[in-house]
């Protein structure tokens, strides 16, 4: 698909999901339609803001540790949204500029700014898929993702605030397995999910939101989000609220800093969002 199909294949009637994130984080890549359903969550759940640059931060943090700690070169990210930099490879080839990376989404507005995706250093290599994380298979399958990837060699699989897009009926952790298996001992899952554990009325009311505009969501308790986790080596602190993981593995704040660097003081309701990353033993 081109570019310009893509944005010919924009549904611009209901409200999206990634277009509503990019208004959380203060992007200009939504419509009013998106603009007003993201005002209507916001509305219920103030914190949205925060949650959404916490998971930002986070995934930062998580890209340079892996690069730095544990020798992971290779990066597949699924879900990967409207582009707001730095994005993924940028952080990882800061850190060690040969690294590759696969993104993955099936949104077509992603698709019209693959482009920047793709602007990788010269010693690494980016490239951008369309695919559903529904149908793993086809991910998998791409000739794409062998281009870039040797799955020979330790992958970090990054799934930032997707999962709960994907309901039990739809077997996530099933999913989520399906990904794992095919990547080697040393592989890496890096994973963001929103959860009602501090505030459940505020989030029943998000959930309403999300199912009324046609976006399914089942947003997880801890027990739940762990889960994702099951064979895996969590590195520590283990499960964790977005600001308490690895906050010393943020850069000098600016942009790539936590929202914990705007305000010194967020609570945990603010957050809601658990953050882990494992390593396949």
């Amino acid at each position: 698909m081109t570019n310009s199909s893509a944005a010919r294949d924009l549904d611009t009637s209901r409200p999206h999901s990634a277009r509503m994130y990019d208004y959380y984080l203060g992007g200009k890549d939504h419509f009013e339609v998106d603009k007003e359903a993201a005002e209507t969550v916001a509305s219920v759940y103030p914190g949205i803001f925060v949650c959404a640059r916490e998971n930002r931060a986070f995934m930062h943090r998580a890209t340079r540790v892996l690069a730095r700690e544990h020798g992971i070169r290779q990066w597949l990210d699924i879900g990967t949204g409207i582009p707001t930099e730095p994005n993924l490879h940028q952080v990882a080839q800061s850190v060690v500029p040969e690294a590759r990376v696969v993104y993955a989404d099936n949104d077509p507005l992603v698709l019209k700014y693959a482009e920047t995706l793709m602007r990788s250093t010269p010693e690494g290599r980016t490239t951008y898929i369309e695919a559903d994380v529904n149908d793993p298979a086809s991910l998998l399958d791409s000739p794409e993702l062998e281009e870039v990837l040797d799955l020979s060699r330790p992958v970090a699989l990054s799934l930032n605030a997707l999962m709960h897009f994907v309901p039990d009926a739809q077997d996530p952790y099933g999913i989520v397995g399906r990904l794992l298996d095919v990547l080697p001992s040393g592989s890496a899952l890096a994973l963001t999910h929103c959860t009602p554990d501090f505030a459940p009325e505020t989030w029943e009311k998000v959930t309403d939101i999300y199912t009324r505009s046609g976006t399914p969501v089942q947003f997880r308790p801890k027990a739940a989000v762990a889960r994702f986790f099951d064979g895996l080596d969590l590195l520590d602190p283990g499960l964790s609220l977005g600001h308490r993981w690895r906050p010393d593995a943020s850069e000098d704040s600016g942009s790539e800093g936590s929202a914990s660097a705007v305000r010194t003081e967020i609570t945990d309701a603010e957050v809601s969002l658990w953050t882990g990353v494992g390593i396949k033993p």
